[in-house]
């Protein structure tokens, strides 16, 4: 039976079960055939090339390549596993063996489910995914998805089922670096495709659904999810039985390193991956052939990785290890953005994409502790027209709570300096001033003020929120200080500039605009605190380290010393930087004492931005008309003209 008269028959039984023998099904299942047919691809002899698509690329933004996904590790059939065949079909097509390239009884569901959510549904067989690979446009239409039916008749009419699913378990994409079977034993678990076992085959035959979400080096926990699911369908196949199911549940994966430190712009390439495949679908950006360009800046990342390495092994010398494991080590991550684009130059995970590949600047929100200030104090200008000038008293203080006990934050060093004016309250990042500033203000104005910075993650409206207590991840943080470094101005942040097709078509590009969020004015005056911060204040570790660019930051240290934080820009670069246990334990060298923003984070800054800024002349920040400096007394706010240890100098307003 030839490949169409195949199709008619299939077209007019479904149809007929929908219309009820009506003889319309047999005349539009021939309009359908005609109309569908013309221009089909051909399919290539042998089918092994059906699998060789150009291959997607991904490139720095000066244009040096950073990875090809695509070029495969072809197998034979009877050198995979047979259990991981029989994974693949119990998760993908387990009537793979019966049907002809077209499971009508899928395909009539997915009919019915698109007619009634007006929306194209899936139903492909094995076939048909083989089929896609034929065609150049991955957009889901009635008519493309006819069209990938014709082709997988042909396939089923010209080859065994054999070389069928060898074709297909040669063309899975389980993750970068891993096309076709082979190529995801290796990685994984350090095996040839023959010597997969039933947890391992399980585990890999549950990636294709989504490689990202259910990377085992990752996500272990989802991936485990996905494996049971994959077993509980071997089970109800015939694959294998209940009692094996539970073997393999309880069998504890070994998997195979990936190198001393992984990939260059690991952490960063798969979260530009992620993004993609929200955007795209895995379909399109693992066969399509894209020409992806990022942001990244090589030898920033290189720094990024490099610095933040080097610190938290030098950290990790000094630490007392967290109890009841002597073995763990501190992690971090590293974010740097470009000021006026929020183009992602550099981002740095984790000590060691080779060992985790989770990526802690994206995916790990912890308590930025006093990181979170610029909001407050930025907020204290606008609504209540203070200026760096005013006077506050540091004392003991409690603030009531309607239902609950009183707030009691104490200040870092349980000690008290009386009258100060709030330039020097930020510098020496001083909590009861702080605590009075938010009783005044209001945690919804500090969030606002964090929101149109470019804080997305969910912030507790309370007053301890100014002090840092609702998670944040560090691209956020370094993204709403580039607000501030940028005079106001927020940028989204961004990983892509643009995405060509195989052909050169251009699918987006990334034009660079930004929208005032803030005053200028009001920015300056919080600029110009953050610069005392690193020239007086808390953040001098930077200074002495040999960083002497114009430079303003924000040191973050939360209670019991769970996280340690700087973050700090010049008026081209903002970085940020979070150190901290995976296990939120706390920082404590091996006297005891705790690890500090200043201690933990703020060299790896420094030792980033040295080698990031290295050849660039020294910037200052712009002054915006309508501010002038002054000095004044750190007691009593009032204008000073000598050159005394108590006075600072301090950025107003003008008429104020």
């Amino acid at each position: 039976m030839t490949p169409m008269v195949r199709l008619i028959r299939w077209l007019t039984g479904g149809l007929s079960l929908l219309l009820a023998g009506s003889g319309l099904a047999a005349i539009a299942g021939v309009l359908l055939f005609f109309w569908a047919i013309s221009d089909l691809p051909s399919v290539p002899e042998p089918l092994r090339r059906i699998i060789d698509t150009p291959p997607t690329e991904i490139y720095a933004a000066n244009g040096e390549r950073v990875l090809q996904i695509g070029g495969h590790d072809y197998v034979p059939l009877d050198q995979v596993s047979t259990v991981f065949l029989q994974a693949i079909l119990a998760t993908e097509d387990h009537r793979f063996w019966e049907h002809h390239g077209v499971n009508k009884y899928r395909t009539l569901k997915a009919l019915w489910r698109t007619f009634v959510n007006d929306q194209v549904q899936g139903a492909s067989t094995i076939t048909q995914q083989l089929a896609k690979n034929l065609f150049f446009s991955f957009e889901q239409t009635y008519r493309r998805k006819f069209r990938e039916l014709l082709v997988a008749l042909q396939i089923e009419s010209q080859f065994s089922k054999r070389e069928i699913l060898e074709a297909y378990v040669n063309q899975i994409y389980f993750g970068p670096r891993a096309q076709g079977v082979s190529a995801a034993a290796r990685l994984f678990f350090g095996k040839t495709a023959g010597q997969l076992n039933v947890a391992e085959a399980a585990l890999l035959a549950g990636l294709p659904k989504s490689p990202t979400r259910y990377n085992p080096l990752r996500h272990p926990e989802r991936a485990k999810a996905r494996q049971q699911v994959v077993l509980g369908r071997m089970v109800a196949a015939g694959f294998i039985t209940a009692e094996q199911s539970a073997d393999a549940t309880a069998q504890e994966l070994a998997f195979a390193g990936q190198g001393p430190a992984g990939p260059i712009g690991g952490y960063f390439v798969d979260w530009v991956l992620k993004n993609l495949e929200e955007r795209y679908g895995p379909q399109v950006i693992y066969h399509g052939g894209l020409k992806i360009t990022t942001t990244m800046d090589p030898q920033l990342q290189q720094a990024a990785q490099d610095t933040l390495t080097q610190g938290l092994a030098d950290l990790a010398r000094d630490l007392a290890p967290p109890a009841g494991n002597s073995d763990e080590l501190p992690q971090g991550a590293l974010v740097a953005i470009q000021v006026n684009s929020g183009a992602i130059k550099a981002m740095a995970g984790g000590r060691n994409y080779g060992e985790s590949e989770y990526n802690r600047a994206v995916q790990n929100n912890r308590q930025p502790g006093s990181v979170f200030k610029p909001f407050l104090y930025y907020a204290a200008f606008e609504k209540l027209g203070v200026t760096p000038a005013t006077v506050f008293v540091d004392r003991p203080i409690h603030i009531p709570v309607a239902g609950a006990p009183d707030w009691r934050p104490q200040n870092f060093k349980r000690a008290y300096q009386g009258p100060v004016i709030l330039k020097k309250s930020f510098t020496e990042s001083i909590n009861s001033i702080a605590a009075q500033l938010v009783a005044r203000v209001g945690p919804e104005a500090v969030i606002d003020t964090a929101r149109r910075c470019g804080i997305r993650s969910p912030l507790s409206p309370v007053y301890s929120v100014a002090l840092g207590t609702s998670g944040v991840s560090p691209l956020e943080m370094a993204s709403s200080f580039t607000t501030f470094a940028a005079e106001g101005i927020y940028y989204e942040p961004f990983c892509i500039w643009r995405v060509e097709d195989a052909y050169g078509q251009l699918l987006e590009e990334h034009i660079v605009s930004g929208t005032q969020v803030l005053d200028s004015r009001l920015v300056y005056q919080v600029v110009d605190m953050m610069k005392g911060v690193v020239d007086q204040g808390t953040g001098q570790v930077v200074r002495r380290m040999g960083f002497n660019k114009p430079a303003a930051g924000k040191t973050g240290t939360t209670n019991g010393y769970h996280d340690a934080w700087f973050t700090g820009f010049t008026p081209t670069l903002c970085a940020s930087v979070w150190v901290g246990y995976d296990r939120d334990e706390g920082l404590r060298d091996l006297n005891g004492i705790g690890i500090t923003g200043n201690r933990g984070a703020a060299p790896i800054w420094a030792r980033f931005m040295i080698e990031a800024t290295e050849g660039e002349p020294a910037r200052p920040f712009l002054q915006p008309a309508g501010i002038r400096l002054q000095v004044v007394d750190a007691t009593t706010g009032l204008p000073a003209h000598g050159a005394g240890e108590s006075e600072v100098w301090v950025a107003l307003r003008e008429g104020f």
